[in-house]
């Protein structure tokens, strides 16, 4: 992936993002297709370079925040992109693409679990660290992550402040 052939992203099925569900959130094994997958309000999107190949996918679905209260909040889950184009704007892609969906779909806060390895991601795309570091189990060390979504005057989302 180089600068001129950037990723597409686009809203695929959820068996799409499985193998790379298993190549990089869990190579030593563990469960990748996740309660909610197949919901009708879940989404889930998959950044491909120009010849087709899935180098990231995310997964966005209506979830209640554990840390604070919203009318309409959004877990992003499942976050993963190839390391071998890890850095060139796929995992970028993906974020602002979902950011931009879950506002369509009223979203008033998104939030997730983050690994530690991937904070400063997160914290470049205007997410707010709001834990202290916890385990999940069989995973790994995780940083609850919020970003709030801007909301008009008539109190719907908007993407304004995205662009």
């Amino acid at each position: 992936m180089t600068a001129d052939s950037p990723v597409t992203v686009d809203e695929v099925a959820a068996e799409v993002t499985h193998p790379l569900r298993r190549a990089v959130l869990r190579p030593d094994g563990g469960d990748v297709v996740w309660a909610g997958d197949e919901d009708p309000a879940t989404f889930h999107l998959a950044a491909r370079t120009p010849d087709g190949r899935v180098v990231g996918v995310v997964r966005f679905s209506p979830a209640v925040c554990p840390w604070r209260p919203a009318e309409n909040p959004w877990q992003l889950r499942g976050m993963a992109t190839d390391a071998t184009v890890r850095g060139a704007g796929a995992g970028r892609a993906l974020v602002a693409a979902g950011l931009a969906a879950v506002a369509a779909r009223g979203g008033d806060l998104l939030w997730c679990d983050a690994r530690v390895a991937a904070a400063g991601f997160y914290e470049r795309m205007g997410f707010t660290v709001v834990t202290e570091p916890y385990d999940k189990p069989g995973i790994g060390p995780h940083l609850g992550m919020l970003f709030p979504l801007p909301v008009d005057e008539s109190g719907r989302s908007g993407t304004s402040a995205l662009a």
